[in-house]
């Protein structure tokens, strides 16, 4: 490490208590911090060609502590405060003056190109304690009227004021000419290039500035990071696992056999986005997988990301994985979503979920895609190392419509700039290719045709030698059914699943069902969830050995659709998209071990479908339905030109794909002729608006589940006294129920507040045994009982 060039360079950067010291304090010498950042965010931005300018960003972040009113600061009193480099109230704010120079020095250097490269490091710098700020904003300070406070002079004046090193203010003859004319052009041709640019770069130096922070504040900690098998050793454990199946038996497996090998075999094609189409019930969770760590491995990829929508098919998928590798040191499986919390959850595993500094991670799509639109320095932290990763998008019928053009712009820009292969993964593959429509707002501004290589060689004739299902459509896709006639018929059946669209028309259909059958619903908490699709399950195994003989009646909403290992001989599906009805489809006869087909029936409940989109997919399979000849349903759900039609209507009727303005958000004319408009980006209000959940209208709802369970209620009596630590948090998440506030509001002293929007549910009788919690009255749940 370099030596402090003058007597300012004992400036401090961070402190901590050392009390075998005769000081009492070990301290972080500012300049030895500055010059670290600077190369740690260089290494992170070198994968896309990005190191110069993370350089210079990591030298010039903390420049603001130079000012003595933040030495004051931390040297309070007769010692250190540990907490002074904290940017909060009350504190000496340090982040604007290298905003301030990046701008100052590169204008006086380079003209009006070094300005707008300036300007880039501002966002960089000024942004990387509070978020990334909009240029100008309405609703709060933007970062232009920050640049411009009297304060924000004040703090850059005080710093140069303190004299640092001549090696810390230097540039190093940065020229930004030419890979701001690169990114430039990039925006002009693909919309959203310069932001994500940004927020990669942000990803950096946040994650580096964290890193070197942590190294002194807390070097155990530090030393846990990063102890993970390389992709190599993983792509030898999952060959040594597959092994050990020796040959296939039975048609299924032999056909997920086949569905491997092409899979292994397209893995050496060129690098670019890719579409996996299989069945359900095809194998293609283990086949993807072995896709992408043969494509990781010949391609050099640093790591694989699989985002899933729902959090019950992650679980699933991680239990899969880990299967695959449980015989590797070192965990190389990081589960990352808001209800991962395992007992066997190590810190490490902890620690790589900041920043997924981890060979393979499963996600959610809220996860990773809010990330990529992200403001927040804890959100953005993990980005930069999706560069040179395999991205596996299971169940990809699953991204959001109003949300599709922004996503399918940056999955574009990580494949064209990034060095990211992009695999939509799903037996219902949704329409994604560039569109005109004579309604500007319908288009889609996506991958060409033939851009996206399918890895299965013929997904039809796939299609057709997995056909393990008949589908049986209403006479009138417009006649509602009665839930008596529905229920009756379904209580006929002696194993049985029926999906339905509302958690209402589950209960209402539930109570109608002979004792002992099964509703799964949102109502329930993720622990409870799992521990019915365990029971169902256990039962579904023990009627095929005879050991249970006892009828299976399963009522669910479409939790269990996608990606939920089940095998049922008849599933009932109320009328919904085609994806949809595919996708449970997928519960009905999956191991093919009936002599005949499955039976999968399509009914129209008595309650129609949901307002929005679900009402929309049903509307497009209606149309896409109208006099369909198929007389036994045995081809319908292998008809993919059925699929792609389906999906064309459904889009076309969502009322456009960029429903929050997120592209003109993020989007500027980079040719505007008036310097100030040039990469004047919202990126604080794009991340608000890019929400796949909206949060703002629900709480959530923990529950002691099972009931009187001590260990549960030990969290749960921590939370109310006031003891919110991050791992208990985590802990109780499989006990948490999201609820609409209005639905909340009736709940009334049921309810001890805990946390903003966080209650705990000190009433058990709000939640049922067999239908989780209830927002209304008990008399739902059990009309024999009087209100509460």
């Amino acid at each position: 490490m370099q030596a402090p060039h003058t007597v300012q360079d004992v400036a401090l950067a961070h402190v901590r208590p050392a009390p075998e010291k005769p000081s009492g304090w070990d301290v972080h010498l500012l300049h030895e911090h500055l010059h670290e950042v600077a190369r740690l965010a260089a290494e992170r931005a070198t994968v896309f060609a990005a190191e110069e300018w993370a350089r210079l960003a990591g030298r010039w972040h903390d420049l603001g502590k130079y000012r003595p009113p933040f030495q004051g600061k931390i040297r309070k009193g007769s010692g250190f405060d540990p907490d002074a480099h904290i940017e909060q109230g009350g504190r000496a704010n340090h982040s604007t003056a290298g905003a301030l120079h990046a701008i100052e020095t590169l204008r006086q250097r380079h003209g009006s190109v070094g300005e707008l490269a300036g300007r880039v490091l501002a966002y960089l710098i000024a942004s990387h304690h509070a978020g990334l700020y909009d240029w100008e904003s309405n609703v709060s300070a933007g970062l232009k009227a920050r640049l411009a406070d009297a304060e924000s002079r004040r703090e850059y004046d005080e710093a140069l004021s303190a004299r640092p090193a001549a090696d810390i203010l230097a540039d190093e003859d940065f020229n930004p000419g030419p890979s701001l004319k690169a990114v430039l052009a990039a925006e002009h041709d693909q919309p959203g290039a310069y932001a994500l640019w940004v927020r990669m770069l942000f990803s950096a130096l946040v994650d580096a500035d964290f890193l070197d922070t942590e190294r002194f504040m807390d070097p155990a900690q530090f030393e846990r990071r990063g102890r993970f098998p390389a992709i190599a050793e993983l792509r030898a454990a999952y060959d040594a696992h597959m092994a050990r199946f020796g040959e296939p038996a039975g048609a299924v497996n032999q056909l997920r056999a086949r569905v491997l090998a092409q899979c292994r075999w397209k893995a050496s094609e060129t690098p670019g986005a890719f579409s996996l189409t299989v069945p359900t019930g095809g194998g293609k969770t283990l086949a993807s997988l072995g896709f992408a760590l043969e494509h990781a491995l010949r391609h050099g990829k640093r790591r694989i990301v699989y985002a899933i929508p729902y959090t019950s098919i992650i679980e699933q998928t991680t239990d899969v994985f880990r299967r695959v590798f449980e015989g590797l040191a070192g965990d190389p499986v990081i589960e990352h979503h808001s209800q991962a919390e395992r007992d066997g959850d190590t810190l490490a595993s902890r620690l790589a979920c900041e920043n997924w500094d981890a060979p393979l991670i499963v996600t959610t799509n809220v996860q990773l895609f809010e990330s990529l639109f992200a403001a927040r320095t804890s959100h953005c932290r993990k980005l930069h190392n999706l560069a040179g990763s395999v991205i596996v998008l299971d169940e990809a019928q699953q991204l959001p419509p109003e949300f599709l053009q922004p996503i399918l712009d940056v999955l574009r820009l990580l494949i064209a700039h990034y060095g990211v292969t992009v695999v939509f993964c799903t037996a219902t593959q949704p329409v994604l290719t560039h569109r005109e429509m004579l309604d500007p707002r319908h288009g889609l501004r996506g991958f060409e045709e033939g851009q996206v290589c399918e890895i299965i060689d013929d997904p039809d004739a796939l299609f057709d030698a997995l056909k393990r299902v008949a589908v049986e459509l209403p006479a009138d896709l417009a006649a509602h059914g009665d839930w008596d006639e529905i229920a009756a018929a379904i209580a006929a059946e002696d194993c049985i699943l029926a999906i339905v669209n509302r958690k209402s028309d589950a209960r209402e259909l539930w109570r109608r069902l002979p004792e002992g059958a099964i509703c799964l619903t949102t109502d329930l908490c993720g622990a409870h969830r799992a521990a019915l699709l365990a029971e169902i399950r256990t039962r579904l195994d023990g009627r095929r050995t005879g050991s249970d003989p006892r009828p299976l009646h399963v009522v669910s909403t479409s939790l269990i659709e996608a990606g939920v290992d089940v095998d049922f001989p008849v599933v009932w599906r109320a009328l919904a998209g085609l994806d949809s009805i595919a996708q449970a489809a997928g519960r009905c006869n999956r191991e093919g071990r009936l002599d005949g087909l499955g039976r999968v029936k399509v009914f129209v409940p008595p309650t129609g479908e949901p307002r929005g989109t679900l009402a929309l997919a049903a509307g497009a399979t209606r149309a896409v339905l109208h006099g369909y000849d198929d007389p036994d349903g045995s081809r319908l759900l292998a008809d993919r030109n059925g699929m792609w039609r389906y999906f064309r209507r459904y889009y076309a009727d969502c009322g456009g794909h960029d429903q929050r303005g997120i592209v003109d958000l993020l989007h500027r004319d980079v040719l505007t002729p008036r310097l100030d408009g040039m990469l004047a980006v919202a990126f604080r209000t794009a991340a608000e608006r890019f929400r796949l959940i909206d949060d703002e209208e629900r709480v959530t709802v923990y529950v002691c589940y099972p009931a009187g369970d001590e260990k549960v209620q030990a969290l749960l009596d921590r939370l109310a006294q006031g003891q919110a630590e991050r791992w208990s948090i985590r802990a109780l998440q499989r006990y948490a129920v999201s609820v609409r506030k209005k639905d909340m509001q009736r709940m009334g002293n049921d309810l001890h507040p805990v946390l903003l929007d966080s209650y705990i549910l000190i009433n058990p009788l709000r939640y049922h045994p067999e239908l989780g919690l209830n927002t209304e009255q008990v008399a739902i749940y059990n009309p024999s009982a009087t209100a509460l």
